[in-house]
């Protein structure tokens, strides 16, 4: 399995032939400039919520892979009325897809179209592949969370640490512990102002807890 970081909280994550993206926004993310969306494969984009820091590609890369939008039901429902396809799930739920198992897990936060509409409740994702892994979405730090370290062996927990909006690298640091997986690859900072972090800091109290945390610049991948 190999994983792209693209920015803020966008991803690729290669499985075989298979390519998955997770919350696009690119085009409006500055720090991200050098990606151009138009060379990016999708045949399916998993989307946490409907904010617009994590939607804003979510159209066009859609329209021009015909990628399968799977994400809860009524933010599927926006996009199925669009014309697009989609797999609609919600919290507890899973699937077998073409590339493995997903589960949409719980989050802490809020959903809402940029334009103010309904976007469902906010999830994450723990995909079962030839690797397991956690992406958080934008959450803050639960103790439903337990429950996944419970019920997987997750090779790669993908935690926001930018503080502010979503839990930052103390809480992280503890979702690691709850999840049970030592290894983090950090996501949901430095974007803007709000959530700017100190990257050494937040790596220093990773590793004095004798955890890992991984930050990639944009563009860069790691395989997992």
């Amino acid at each position: 399995m190999k994983i792209t970081f693209y920015g803020h909280a966008s991803l690729g994550i290669e499985i075989d032939s298979i390519h998955i993206l997770v919350d696009p926004f690119i085009t409006g993310n500055e720090k991200a400039s050098q990606i151009d969306i138009e060379s990016l494969k999708a045949d399916y984009i998993l989307v946490t919520h409907a904010h617009q820091d994590h939607i804003l590609d979510v159209e066009a890369i859609a329209r021009r892979t015909g990628a399968v939008i799977v994400s809860n039901y009524e933010i599927v429902t926006h996009y199925q009325n669009l014309g697009l396809k989609g797999h609609p799930m919600n919290h507890g739920g899973s699937w077998n897809f073409d590339f493995g198992r997903l589960k949409y897990v719980n989050a802490i936060h809020t959903s809402s179209f940029p334009d103010g509409s309904y976007g469902g409740q906010p999830g994450g994702f723990v995909l079962q592949a030839d690797k397991t892994i956690y992406i958080a979405g934008d959450t803050a730090l639960t103790y439903d969370m337990r429950l996944i370290g419970k019920q997987f062996d997750l090779d790669l927990a993908i935690l926001p640490i930018g503080d502010n909006f979503t839990m930052g690298v103390d809480d992280a640091i503890q979702a690691s512990k709850f999840v049970d997986c030592d290894r983090v690859l950090g996501y949901h900072y430095d974007t803007f102002g709000y959530i700017e972090i100190d990257k050494v800091q937040a790596k220093a109290k990773f590793d004095s807890r004798l955890k890992s945390l991984k930050l990639l610049d944009i563009g860069e991948s790691m395989e997992v």
